[in-house]
């Protein structure tokens, strides 16, 4: 008779458990800051020791004894006293040498009269009571210089090609930090990209 023997059911198959992180796989955090203690500075504590680059996401909390630099005059710095509210907190840290403005923290903050102000902070970030910051963390990146030329883009896709074969195989991202162990005595990447001013 035609069709499959007797018996020849498919047999389910066991699920496959990935047990090891890829390098480039982003890990979900949620950081408890303790009162008293420097926001921005734990989170730069955070990254050093772990080795990963941190992307802040929110926060929520109150915060006292804050030093920001506001958008609307240009290198003012404005300490504030007294208790507030976190509105939105984000940033990004990186564990080693780093650009110029690709770490630190932007904060929004509600005063106790509904008044809202913000900017970068350039000083303290104190946690008046316990804060919680939802992050991110990485391993690899590479820095890129926007908007690219032809010439850079042609370069780096012969580059890739020498490396990895074809290029779109899904190469890795090459390691960002020199405090990464597979990059050990080597420069940061983003050191080799960075082109002079216009």
């Amino acid at each position: 008779p035609r069709g499959r023997p007797p018996g020849s059911k498919n047999k389910p198959k066991p699920p496959i458990f990935v047990t090891r992180d890829s390098p480039n796989a982003l890990r979900s955090h949620v950081m408890e800051v303790a009162g008293g203690a420097d926001v921005a500075e734990s989170i730069a504590h955070f990254s050093r020791r772990r080795q990963r680059g941190v992307c802040v996401l929110s926060g929520a909390g109150t915060v006292a004894d804050v030093a920001l630099r506001q958008p609307s005059a240009p290198g003012a710095v404005v300490a504030l006293r007294g208790r507030f509210e976190i509105l939105s907190l984000t940033g990004t840290f990186l564990p080693g040498p780093s650009p110029p403005g690709s770490t630190g923290l932007t904060v929004y903050l509600a005063g106790g009269q509904g008044q809202v102000v913000g900017g970068s902070v350039v000083g303290a970030l104190t946690a008046a009571g316990p804060v919680m910051v939802i992050a991110s963390t990485f391993a690899n990146a590479t820095y890129e210089r926007l908007p690219l030329d032809d010439a850079e883009e042609d370069h780096h896709q012969l580059d890739a090609t020498r490396r990895h074969g074809a290029p779109g195989a899904g190469a890795p991202l090459p390691p960002m930090m020199a405090g990464d162990p597979s990059a050990a005595g080597a420069a940061p990447e983003w050191a080799a990209h960075v082109r002079p001013p216009y």
